[in-house]
């Protein structure tokens, strides 16, 4: 970005910083542009939003309130209308397309939301509220129903288990983790470079860390842990394994001479871009091509240099803090 007063190229400037919302106060890591001549400060529209999006995760991570895109979709799996969703949990007509739009609900609504997000407590709502009738009662009735029944299936079981279960929080780079979009992740680097398991799980770190620190979010919602060899998602054995078992992935193993196996996996589909936005995809290009031509023992090397594994590794237990993307060097 050019300064307006020189017109010469400024530079990044970045400080933790507190900003405040709804009376409190939260530490982010805070974006600007800097003229060095001038020493002003500028935030242009992507570091605005990149440093308010900051604040909003952190008070929805402290709150457990739900996102505007978890909130659409309790709504759609029930095939109501905004009103109607309004009207079951007593809400104001416009009150629920509002928090869909991205207006914060209250902490009391938050609550009511996360409640219908349970097809078995939706339908005690259903019964409480008397606003639906006819048609609509037996639509919404229908559909609570046989999404009961889904959950209680064995893949929707194995996956929460694996992956789907945790809330959005720091160490899921603040977005509801998705195992569809972990495996396309997978499926596409295992298409580009037919990496060994222990590069894989670097390359998934760095696209999902990299992304967080353009833009505040991760990609996949992935939580990862800091091992020996680096940092590694969380359950990655099992998940691999799962993917291998539903015949997804093709695994290659390999003995090497001082004993150690090492596993490489083919898919056995395309990989699907359609569950990504613009930019996800492009980081993952980014990430691909700068790490094509590194060997594992390379890949593992770099990942050491990283500031989140380096204070995560001494804590087992503990995932690695998204906040450490903003500190990577690689």
């Amino acid at each position: 970005m050019l300064s307006p007063f020189t017109e010469k190229e400024m530079v990044v400037r970045k400080e933790w910083r507190e900003m405040t919302f709804r009376k409190e106060t939260f530490m982010i890591c805070f974006h600007t542009w800097k003229c060095e001549d001038t020493g002003e400060e500028f935030e242009d529209e992507h570091f605005a939003q990149l440093n308010y999006d900051q604040v909003i995760n952190q008070y929805r991570e402290k709150y457990n309130i739900p996102y505007p895109d978890d909130i659409k979709s309790i709504r759609e799996k029930y095939d109501l209308s905004a009103i109607k969703m309004s009207h079951v949990l007593g809400f104001g007509d416009n009150t629920y397309r509002q928090y869909e739009a991205g207006e914060m609900p209250t902490q009391a609504n938050a609550r009511l939301i996360q409640l219908a997000a349970d097809p078995r407590k939706f339908l005690d709502m259903i019964d409480l509220s008397h606003t639906l009738e006819g048609s609509a009662i037996e639509k919404a009735r229908h559909n609570a129903e046989r999404l009961i029944d889904k959950a209680d299936k064995e893949e929707t079981v194995i996956r929460n288990y694996l992956f789907d279960g945790k809330q959005r929080s720091r160490f899921t780079g603040f977005v509801r983790p998705d195992f569809g979009k972990f495996v396309e992740m997978i499926i596409y680097f295992c298409t580009h470079q037919r990496p060994w398991k222990t590069k894989l799980n670097k390359l998934l770190f760095y696209a999902d860390f990299t992304f967080f620190k353009e833009y505040g979010v991760s990609i996949s919602g992935s939580e990862y842990y800091a091992i020996d060899m680096g940092p590694v998602p969380d359950n990655f054995n099992s998940i691999f394994e799962h993917l291998t078992k539903i015949d997804l992935l093709k695994v290659h193993n390999k003995t090497f001479p001082d004993g150690g196996v090492g596993e490489k996996y083919i898919p056995t589909r395309e990989f699907n871009d359609k569950l990504f936005q613009e930019q996800e995809l492009k980081i993952l290009e980014s990430i691909d091509d700068k790490f094509k031509n590194f060997s594992t023992q390379k890949m593992i090397d770099v990942s050491h240099e990283e500031i989140g594994w380096q204070q995560s590794f001494n804590d087992s237990l503990q995932p690695i803090d998204y906040l450490y993307a903003f500190e990577l060097k690689n």
